[in-house]
């Protein structure tokens, strides 16, 4: 195989297959939730009558929210076994060559340093973008227990927490879906169409310009190698049922968050034209 036809494993089948199920989440959200944000323009009217109207959207948003928030727990899961049973690198921490790569980065593309950085397997870019999607899971998790549960969240805390938690929900879901159209479609699709996350691999020329610091580490073999089939046993047969024990926890969690209370899913029915709205406690003298 020439050298300008030479791949290299990028992501495996379980990771695409995950990375496809966060897309087909997040992309129901958006579509589901926005619209709601912006109620009172006309193509979100238009977006929930297609869909069959408000109560049939807040069904399909909740449904991929908890599908959202599965695929989470999966992810954490599967990174955990990674860090302590194989004891790859935690690649996805930032640190200070991250902050140094941004800044060569932006000097190159400028035209103040010839040649751009080396980056490592996860660049800082894909880190900003990991992180930030943490941290939209977290608020976006809260906030949205507050709006699915408000009458059991106002037990605890004033009520004034559920229309800051409507705002906090609704414009951090304008942010994440600004960043995947201006942040991560440029990146993946318009400066150079990314095949990685759907064929698994990416050429030499892609390594050498996105992750040149970890194309150096394949080419010289010092990646670092996998514990012997013995050690990985061993940490597994502690881990697994350990993992178990959380995953089925925090399947109970979700179960009971989703099934507490059906206030945010009931639509008041209209009044009907012509009944009496107001009752005076007392005759009129």
């Amino acid at each position: 195989m020439s050298e300008q036809k030479q791949t290299y494993n990028r992501f495996d089948i379980a990771q695409r297959i995950e990375h496809f199920i966060l897309i087909l989440s997040f992309t129901t959200l958006a579509l589901t939730g926005i619209p709601q944000k912006f109620a009172q323009a006309g193509i979100s009217e238009a977006i929930i009558a297609l869909l069959g109207g408000i109560t049939v959207v807040r069904i399909i948003h909740r449904v991929a929210a908890t599908l959202f928030i599965l695929q989470a727990i999966y992810h954490a899961i599967v990174v955990g076994y990674k860090l302590i049973v194989l004891r790859l690198d935690a690649s996805m921490l930032p640190g200070i060559k991250d902050g140094k790569d941004a800044l060569d980065y932006f000097l190159h593309n400028i035209g103040l340093k010839k040649e751009a950085p080396r980056m490592p397997r996860y660049n800082f870019g894909e880190k900003m973008e990991y992180w930030a999607m943490l941290w939209g899971l977290v608020l976006m998790g809260l906030t949205g227990f507050m709006l699915w549960n408000p009458i059991a969240t106002t037990k605890i805390l004033p009520g004034v927490i559920i229309p800051a938690a409507k705002v906090a929900h609704g414009w951090e879901a304008v942010l994440a879906v600004a960043a995947i159209i201006l942040w991560h479609f440029y990146n993946v699709h318009i400066k150079h169409w990314n095949w990685a996350m759907i064929k698994g691999r990416m050429t030499r020329e892609e390594m050498e310009e996105e992750h040149g610091e970890e194309l150096e580490k394949i080419e010289q073999g010092n990646l670092r190698p996998l514990p012997p089939p013995e050690t990985i046993k061993k940490r597994a047969s502690l881990y697994i049922p350990i993992a178990s024990v959380v995953s089925l926890a925090l399947l109970l969690v979700v179960f009971r968050f989703v099934t507490f209370e059906d206030t945010a899913l009931t639509t008041i029915p209209p009044v009907e034209e012509g009944g009496q709205i107001y009752l005076p406690q007392t005759p009129t003298p």
